[in-house]
């Protein structure tokens, strides 16, 4: 069987280069599929449950060996009835078809055909997959698709982004699924994928968006296009969920993205799609994320980047004073990419000279998500790809896995949510990067972002737009600095010209409602204008004043005789006015103005007015106009003398015109000769090469049909090998890894004050801090030796006990011990974890507590003193919170000692009327936040005993947490008090 699919798909070949007419007009999915290393078993799991004619056409790509040949295609052929072959420079794709990239090759598309390369970068720094995919979206745009299976590493994440910002289908295979997860997990944290499934129910997703996708725009009309009211209710529905109006988009770009979410969702009508979206605010949302479009890298169009770097920056940074700061807006900037890029140009512009000049970046989106992204500043590693090795070391930081921009880089930039159209701009602008947005918004649109643009610059600012992009109309407002790239300055233009953008702005212009006075003219100035008009209109000729475009600015005299306005809509170029027989002329003068910057004349034209030819002379002049520097041209018209009756009705043919008409038709005869014989030789090559093609094709059969069985052992041991480079990739970086760990470890262990030893299960020695040397007298030698034979400053024999404690129930240990100098240490023993909660010995510590001794022997002498102190003055010491909980108590009232009062409050001791009393006293503190001083009497133990209670707020950052409380028992001092006070009750009483 495998000899006669490799036979078929030979025969076939020559089909693949040039299709038939029914084939180059059919239009279909093109699936590309990008796999690391070890990726054979998914693309076989996903073959097997791929149809044998899907409509599709399949390219994979992935991480090869470049010094061996791939057998991905053999082993490919018996997953799948669908034809299998590695790529050929220049092959047509067609669909049910697989491509496998070969290897040592990077591989691009281009009007639907593949063309391979030699790969520019060194290997183990390629990208072959993020290269084909971000072709492959460019080309193909909403007809591509882009699957991302089991890999390692970050590639694909960017060019994924690529694809559905083209609008085209982004899938990722699920995680849990894959061999490597690297690759997946790296394009879901970035949001690029439109689905995230298992390899095995991919193919029946790309079978059911096929089948509701269509691509053909003769049919755009009859589903949506044509129904305007119904994309208005898309509009109201986003609008009221989103705060955006996507009505200034142009219709075409939104139409696609909304036939992509109906083709995903299987809705074929946009009537059951509105309603699907009324009862559904998360699709609302997944279109309003497939609407805003993220197309976006780094410095994307590098020759664009190079202009602005050698042109724009010197004038920017030349025009600033030392202090000063340059000040760049970057509208639509996504998830950062254009912002840090500047950034990256303008330091390095800035780091060459003598000023001192800051750069603050203001880059504004309307998708929050993609805002937040580019705050973080961190990147997969595959922007390597758009960013050179230099500036990668000198403006990033890199790990494993991603890139972050650096901290002096990103402090330059200010990332805003902001709507372009809606939202009022940033100003005073030295420049403006809006790279491929315009592309996106309707006219209308267009004209409100170039006055917004033409306003937030200075003069001189510095507009820069993306490669699909054009002022149109607007070249008024800026004038070129770079037509190629893009690049224009801020010119000053009149108002009139410029469109309003006042609503932009909160503070309307005040209306005033008095009339305007009526100014009176001067009778000499009257008499001045009137005798300058008669001389005007009766003794100076007939003249038009015209801009770059051919537009007539200006009429003087009678300009009737010589340009007449064309029928239809109202145009006012010149050269569409001109009358028979003026055309001609006044084009070629007005190209040869332009040119020279000279008058150019050309006399004896003949102008047919009204049924007659009249005989003119035409002059144009350059002119220029002071305020705004505008270039112009004045086209005179003077008339000759009348031609003779004789020859009026006859058109002279000039001899240099007949000459010229010769040569251009000798010229394009012999033109045409020359492409005939081309042609000709050109089908001979192609014969004799179709015929070496064939003989080629039956020795490659029989090579490949003695060779199957070891190629089949090769690729197996191939695809091992592949793994293998892989996993040792992702090893050496572990061990890098591991490698700065270790010195890591070294510099805290050698730091830190904190005794440190670790023993393995046999208590021999793995590793100690210099601090330990003090404790237990250690040398770096007696690394691997048991701690038994070492002798310890310790003034405690059961260490090795301990140690032998926690190995065997793995309850860590912590004892004070003293050592023979007098040093209190905190020794703690806990198990040595490995990462795979293996127990392989102990740690001790030893961390010196001597001050915490001293201290806390002076408190416990404190604490003592201040008892006895209590006792004797008969004071008890209390805090309660703000519940009036008891929290804590000292000196406990003779009544009370034998019970627990802490978490207990005043009416678990005392009766109600007392505990009320107290409660009241306490609370009054609480509130007022004042202290308060009383004498209480409380029934206490058979009697009534009086005490001065003290009642204090305790505070805690500005707030009453509770109160402190002294209660000193009076019951004596009253009752002495009494006495003193009623002498006859004492005598009565004696």
């Amino acid at each position: 069987m495998a000899k006669n699919k490799t036979t078929s798909s030979q025969k076939k070949g020559t089909s693949l280069n040039k299709p038939s007419k029914n084939e180059k007009k059919e239009e279909f999915l093109i699936v590309g599929m990008g796999a690391s290393a070890g990726g054979l078993e998914t693309l076989e799991q996903f073959f097997k449950a791929t149809p044998a004619k899907p409509g599709m056409a399949f390219v994979i790509v992935q991480h090869l060996d470049p010094t061996h040949k791939s057998l991905m295609v053999h082993l490919l052929k018996n997953h799948t009835e669908m034809e299998v072959s590695e790529v050929k420079d220049n092959t047509l794709v067609v669909p049910n078809h697989v491509y496998v990239i070969p290897p040592n090759k990077d591989m691009a598309i281009f009007n639907g055909i593949l063309h391979l390369m030699e790969p520019t970068a060194a290997r183990g720094f390629r990208k072959p997959i993020d290269f084909f995919l971000r072709s492959l979206a460019e080309d193909q745009g909403e007809k591509a698709v882009g699957i991302i299976l089991s890999g390692t590493g970050t590639e694909g994440t960017l060019s994924l982004k690529n694809i559905k910002g083209q609008g085209g289908l982004s899938i990722v295979q699920d995680p849990e699924t894959a061999k490597y997860d690297g690759m997946p997990r790296s394009a879901i944290a970035a949001g690029v994928q439109d689905f995230i499934l298992p390899v095995a129910e991919i193919p029946k997703l790309l079978l059911k968006y096929s089948k509701n996708r269509k691509f053909k725009p003769e049919e755009l009309p009859e589903k949506i296009s044509t129904a305007k009211e119904l994309l208005e209710k898309v509009f109201i529905l986003l609008r009221n969920e989103t705060g955006c109006n996507f009505s200034d988009y142009k219709s075409t770009t939104v139409i696609r993205r909304i036939e992509k979410r109906m083709a995903l969702n299987q809705i074929d009508k946009l009537e059951l799609y509105i309603k699907y979206l009324q009862n559904n605010r998360g699709e609302i949302l997944k279109l309003f994320n497939e609407l805003l479009i993220g197309v976006t890298n780094f410095f994307r169009d590098r020759e664009a980047f190079d202009s602005a770097k050698n042109i724009v920056l010197p004038e920017i940074i030349k025009s600033k004073k030392d202090g000063e700061t340059i000040r760049i807006w970057v509208p639509g900037c996504s998830t950062g990419e254009e912002a840090y890029s500047l950034a990256i140009i303008f330091d390095e512009a800035i780091k060459k000279q003598s000023k001192k000049l800051k750069v603050q970046i203001f880059a504004s989106d309307l998708d929050e998500n993609a805002i937040n992204l580019a705050r973080q500043g961190v990147y997969p590693q595959s922007i390597s790809v758009d960013i050179s090795p230099e500036y990668l070391s000198k403006y990033f930081y890199s790990d494993a896995t991603t890139y972050r921009i650096k901290k002096e880089i990103r402090d330059q930039i200010v990332f805003a949510e902001h709507n372009l159209i809606k939202d009022p701009p940033f100003s005073k602008l030295d420049m403006i990067s809006c790279r491929n947005l315009l592309i996106y918004l309707n006219v209308e649109a267009q004209k409100k972002v170039f006055a917004i643009f033409h306003y937030a610059l200075n003069p001189e600012g510095i507009l820069f737009l993306g490669s699909s992009e054009s002022l149109g109309e607007y070249d008024s407002l800026f004038e070129v600095v770079d037509r190629k790239h893009k690049i224009f300055k801020h010119r000053n233009a009149k108002l009139e010209k410029i469109p309003d953008i006042g609503h932009l702005f909160q503070e309307p212009p005040s209306i005033k409602t008095m009339a305007k006075p009526i100014l009176k003219r001067n009778h000499q100035d009257n008499l001045a204008s009137l005798t300058k008009n008669i001389l005007l209109a009766n003794y100076t000729p007939a003249c038009a004043i015209i801009n770059a475009k051919g537009d007539a600015l200006y009429f003087s005299g009678n300009t009737g005789k010589y340009l007449q306005p064309s029928p239809g809509e109202a145009k006012l170029n010149i050269i569409e006015m001109a009358r028979e027989g003026l055309k001609a002329d006044l084009q070629v003068l007005i190209s040869k103005v332009w040119k020279t910057n000279k008058t150019e004349t050309r006399n004896n034209i003949e102008v047919r007015t009204n049924g007659t030819f009249q005989l003119i002379d035409l002059s144009i002049k350059p002119m220029q106009l002071e305020n705004t520097g505008e270039v112009l041209m004045m086209v005179i018209f003077e008339d000759r003398k009348k031609l003779p009756n004789s020859i009026k009705e006859t058109r002279i043919v000039k001899p240099e015109d007949t000459s010229e008409l010769l040569a251009l038709e000798q010229e394009l005869a012999a033109t045409k000769e020359y492409l005939r014989s081309t042609i000709e030789q050109l089908e001979i090559s192609n014969e004799e090469l179709k015929s070496s093609n064939e003989e080629l094709q039956s020795s490659n059969e029989e090579l490949q049909s003695t060779n199957e069985e070891l190629e089949t052992s090769k690729e197996e041991l191939q695809s091992v090998n592949e793994e293998i480079v892989t996993v040792n990739t992702e090893l050496q970086g572990k061990i890098d890894e591991l490698a700065q760990a270790y010195d890591d470890m070294n510099n805290l262990l050698a730091s830190t004050e904190i005794g440190t030893i670790f023993l393995d299960s046999n208590l021999l020695i793995k590793r100690f801090t210099p601090t330990m040397s003090k404790i237990i007298n250690l040398i770096q030698s007696d690394v691997g030796r048991p701690i038994e034979h070492l002798s310890s400053n310790l003034i405690y024999d059961g260490i090795i006990e301990d140690v032998k404690k926690v190995l065997n129930k793995l309850s860590p240990i912590s004892k004070s011990v003293k050592s023979v100098d007098g040093i209190w240490y905190l020794m703690q023993i806990m198990p040595y974890r490995t990462s795979e909660n293996v127990i392989e010995g102990v740690v001790i510590t030893f961390v010196d507590i001597s001050e915490e001794k001293r201290l806390a022997e002076e408190l416990k002498e404190i604490k003592e003193n201040f008892d006895h102190l209590l006792e004797i003055t008969k004071i008890v010491v209390y805090t309660q919170n703000k519940d009036l909980v008891y929290t804590s108590v000292a000196h406990v009232h003779p009544d009370f000692e034998f019970r627990s009062m802490i978490g207990k409050k005043d009416e678990d001791f005392f009766n109600k009327e007392d505990a009320l009393l107290l409660s009241n006293t306490k609370k009054k503190v609480l509130v007022s936040g004042k202290p308060s001083r009383n004498i209480i009497a409380l029934k206490i133990g058979g009697g009534i005993r009086y005490f001065d209670l003290l009642v204090r707020p305790v505070m805690a950052n500005g707030e009453i947490t509770g109160i402190a409380c002294t209660s000193m028992d009076i019951t004596d001092l009253k009752a002495a008090e009494n006495q003193l006070l009623n002498p006859n009750d004492m005598k009565k009483n004696g």
